[in-house]
């Protein structure tokens, strides 16, 4: 909630776009240190990195689509708001805490 207004706040959909493309970008990153690190890098490591970011990228171009559909900020789960905080953190996040904690 705003500090005295009684409302709640939201990411705008620029925000929340250069967040999500931040985010990308850094994930990219990662992927690119990864690959020139491959002659030295352990491979099972390599492999388990590799696919978490993976995850992340595929999550990001979700919150992009939801984003594009309106329904950025709003649980998949319960359909209840994602608190802002939440979403400067993790602006690719799609549930709640409570729903995130249930979901796994």
């Amino acid at each position: 909630m705003t500090a005295g207004t009684g409302r709640t706040q939201h990411l705008s959909r620029h925000e929340a776009r250069q967040r999500l493309e931040h985010e990308r970008s850094s994930r990219l990153a990662q992927l690119r240190a990864i690959e020139e690190s491959a002659p030295h890098a352990d491979k099972n490591l390599q492999e388990a990195q590799t696919a978490a970011i993976e995850r992340v990228l595929e999550e990001i171009k979700v919150a992009e689509q939801r984003l594009a559909d309106g329904a950025y900020g709003t649980c998949s789960s319960c359909r209840t708001e994602i608190p802002v905080e939440r979403l400067e953190i993790l602006p690719y996040v799609q549930f709640c805490v409570g729903c995130q904690q249930r979901v796994g």
